[in-house]
Protein backbone atom coordinates (compact mmCIF):
# COMPACT_ATOMS: atom_id res chain seq x y z
CA UNK A 1 0.00 0.00 0.00
CA UNK A 2 0.97 3.34 -0.95
CA UNK A 3 2.07 6.23 1.41
CA UNK A 4 -1.07 8.98 1.14
CA UNK A 5 0.93 12.38 0.14
CA UNK A 6 0.56 14.22 3.30
CA UNK A 7 2.74 17.66 4.36
CA UNK A 8 3.16 16.14 7.70
CA UNK A 9 4.56 13.28 6.05
CA UNK A 10 6.64 15.40 3.99
CA UNK A 11 7.56 17.30 6.62
CA UNK A 12 8.90 14.54 8.31
CA UNK A 13 10.60 13.40 5.58
CA UNK A 14 12.42 16.41 5.10
CA UNK A 15 13.38 16.84 8.87
CA UNK A 16 14.85 13.40 8.58
CA UNK A 17 16.97 14.43 5.37
CA UNK A 18 18.26 17.75 6.75
CA UNK A 19 19.16 15.71 10.35
CA UNK A 20 21.21 13.06 7.90
CA UNK A 21 22.80 15.38 5.59
CA UNK A 22 24.31 17.38 8.85
CA UNK A 23 25.65 13.57 9.84
CA UNK A 24 27.04 13.65 6.75
CA UNK A 25 25.00 10.68 5.02
CA UNK A 26 25.91 10.92 1.10
CA UNK A 27 23.23 10.99 -1.57
CA UNK A 28 22.64 7.26 -1.37
CA UNK A 29 22.24 6.89 2.05
CA UNK A 30 19.18 9.83 1.71
CA UNK A 31 17.64 8.44 -1.27
CA UNK A 32 17.34 4.72 0.76
CA UNK A 33 15.90 6.22 3.90
CA UNK A 34 14.13 9.11 3.02
CA UNK A 35 11.00 9.39 0.23
CA UNK A 36 12.08 12.74 -0.93
CA UNK A 37 12.96 12.64 -4.60
CA UNK A 38 16.22 12.67 -5.95
CA UNK A 39 15.41 16.24 -7.31
CA UNK A 40 14.36 17.49 -3.61
CA UNK A 41 17.06 15.88 -1.45
CA UNK A 42 19.59 17.61 -3.80
CA UNK A 43 18.22 21.16 -3.33
CA UNK A 44 17.72 20.10 0.33
CA UNK A 45 21.60 19.26 0.70
CA UNK A 46 22.78 22.26 -0.95
CA UNK A 47 20.60 24.08 1.35
CA UNK A 48 21.72 22.55 4.59
CA UNK A 49 25.49 21.82 4.00
CA UNK A 50 25.92 24.64 2.01
CA UNK A 51 27.58 22.58 -1.12
CA UNK A 52 26.95 19.76 -3.64
CA UNK A 53 26.32 16.35 -2.46
CA UNK A 54 29.69 14.25 -2.88
CA UNK A 55 29.75 12.18 -6.27
CA UNK A 56 30.47 8.55 -7.10
CA UNK A 57 29.64 5.18 -5.47
CA UNK A 58 29.56 4.09 -2.20
CA UNK A 59 32.19 1.68 -1.37
CA UNK A 60 31.22 -1.97 -1.36
CA UNK A 61 33.59 -3.96 -0.17
CA UNK A 62 33.67 -5.39 3.65
CA UNK A 63 37.45 -5.37 3.58
CA UNK A 64 37.73 -1.95 4.59
CA UNK A 65 35.54 -3.26 8.09
CA UNK A 66 38.43 -5.93 9.31
CA UNK A 67 41.21 -3.70 8.69
CA UNK A 68 43.45 -3.11 12.37
CA UNK A 69 41.94 0.66 13.46
CA UNK A 70 38.86 0.84 11.40
CA UNK A 71 37.37 -2.83 12.79
CA UNK A 72 38.07 -1.32 16.38
CA UNK A 73 36.01 1.54 15.00
CA UNK A 74 33.17 -0.79 13.46
CA UNK A 75 33.24 -3.05 16.30
CA UNK A 76 32.21 -0.10 18.86
CA UNK A 77 30.08 1.20 16.81
CA UNK A 78 28.05 -1.66 16.11
CA UNK A 79 28.11 -3.25 19.77
CA UNK A 80 26.25 -0.12 20.45
CA UNK A 81 24.04 -0.18 18.00
CA UNK A 82 23.32 -3.52 18.98
CA UNK A 83 22.71 -2.91 22.78
CA UNK A 84 20.32 0.01 21.55
CA UNK A 85 18.45 -2.14 18.85
CA UNK A 86 17.47 -4.14 22.21
CA UNK A 87 16.68 -1.74 24.60
CA UNK A 88 15.16 0.96 22.48
CA UNK A 89 12.13 0.82 20.31
CA UNK A 90 13.18 2.76 17.44
CA UNK A 91 12.95 2.88 13.23
CA UNK A 92 16.00 1.69 12.11
CA UNK A 93 17.36 5.40 11.12
CA UNK A 94 16.31 6.88 14.42
CA UNK A 95 18.89 3.48 15.98
CA UNK A 96 21.32 4.00 14.16
CA UNK A 97 21.55 7.87 14.28
CA UNK A 98 21.37 7.67 18.26
CA UNK A 99 24.30 4.63 17.82
CA UNK A 100 26.35 6.87 15.82
CA UNK A 101 25.78 9.80 18.01
CA UNK A 102 27.03 7.55 20.60
CA UNK A 103 30.12 5.68 19.24
CA UNK A 104 31.43 10.39 18.69
CA UNK A 105 31.16 10.78 22.49
CA UNK A 106 33.22 7.72 22.82
CA UNK A 107 35.67 8.60 20.34
CA UNK A 108 35.68 12.09 21.55
CA UNK A 109 36.18 11.17 25.42
CA UNK A 110 39.23 8.70 24.12
CA UNK A 111 40.67 11.38 22.44
CA UNK A 112 40.60 9.24 19.57
CA UNK A 113 39.83 10.44 15.35
CA UNK A 114 36.53 9.17 14.22
CA UNK A 115 37.18 6.62 11.74
CA UNK A 116 33.69 5.83 10.85
CA UNK A 117 31.72 8.06 8.91
CA UNK A 118 27.63 8.28 9.23
CA UNK A 119 27.88 6.81 5.39
CA UNK A 120 30.33 3.65 6.69
CA UNK A 121 28.09 3.13 9.64
CA UNK A 122 24.85 3.19 7.48
CA UNK A 123 26.89 0.60 5.22
CA UNK A 124 28.24 -1.55 8.10
CA UNK A 125 24.54 -1.97 9.45
CA UNK A 126 23.48 -2.67 5.65
CA UNK A 127 26.22 -5.37 5.43
CA UNK A 128 25.50 -7.31 8.80
CA UNK A 129 21.38 -7.27 7.43
CA UNK A 130 22.78 -9.23 4.31
CA UNK A 131 24.74 -11.68 5.96
CA UNK A 132 28.04 -10.39 4.97
CA UNK A 133 29.30 -9.70 7.89
CA UNK A 134 28.82 -10.61 12.21
CA UNK A 135 30.33 -9.84 15.47
CA UNK A 136 32.48 -12.74 17.14
CA UNK A 137 33.93 -12.97 20.44
CA UNK A 138 37.12 -12.73 21.19
CA UNK A 139 38.30 -16.15 22.43
CA UNK A 140 40.58 -13.58 24.89
CA UNK A 141 38.78 -10.61 25.88
CA UNK A 142 35.43 -11.25 25.12
CA UNK A 143 34.67 -8.41 23.41
CA UNK A 144 32.71 -8.33 20.19
CA UNK A 145 34.58 -7.56 16.74
CA UNK A 146 33.44 -7.14 13.32
CA UNK A 147 34.15 -10.21 11.13
CA UNK A 148 33.66 -12.16 8.37
CA UNK A 149 30.36 -14.37 8.64
CA UNK A 150 32.42 -17.71 9.11
CA UNK A 151 35.57 -16.82 11.71
CA UNK A 152 37.04 -19.43 13.50
CA UNK A 153 36.14 -20.27 17.09
CA UNK A 154 39.56 -19.23 18.00
CA UNK A 155 39.32 -15.91 16.97
CA UNK A 156 41.47 -12.98 18.45
CA UNK A 157 40.64 -9.45 17.83
CA UNK A 158 43.12 -6.86 16.79
CA UNK A 159 43.57 -5.65 20.48
CA UNK A 160 44.64 -8.66 21.74
CA UNK A 161 47.12 -9.38 18.95
CA UNK A 162 47.65 -5.95 16.91
CA UNK A 163 49.61 -6.19 13.90
CA UNK A 164 52.96 -5.41 13.91
CA UNK A 165 52.82 -1.55 12.77
CA UNK A 166 49.40 -1.55 14.86
CA UNK A 167 49.48 1.78 17.21
CA UNK A 168 53.02 3.40 15.50
CA UNK A 169 50.77 6.42 13.35
CA UNK A 170 52.23 9.48 14.27
CA UNK A 171 48.63 11.32 14.48
CA UNK A 172 47.82 12.32 18.08
CA UNK A 173 44.32 11.26 17.45
CA UNK A 174 45.13 8.17 16.33
CA UNK A 175 44.49 4.77 18.41
CA UNK A 176 47.70 4.06 20.77
CA UNK A 177 49.01 0.64 22.52
CA UNK A 178 50.72 0.98 25.60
Amino acid sequence: MAIAKSVLNESRQIERAAMLIEMGARMQVLESETTLSYERLIRLYKEVAGRSPSKGQLPFSTDWFLTWQENVHSSLFLNIYEYLSKGVDLDAVELLTKAYRLYNEQVQTAEIEPLLSFTRAWRLVKFVDAGMLTRTKCSKCKGQFVSELYESRHYVCGLCNPPARAGKSKSKAALKLH
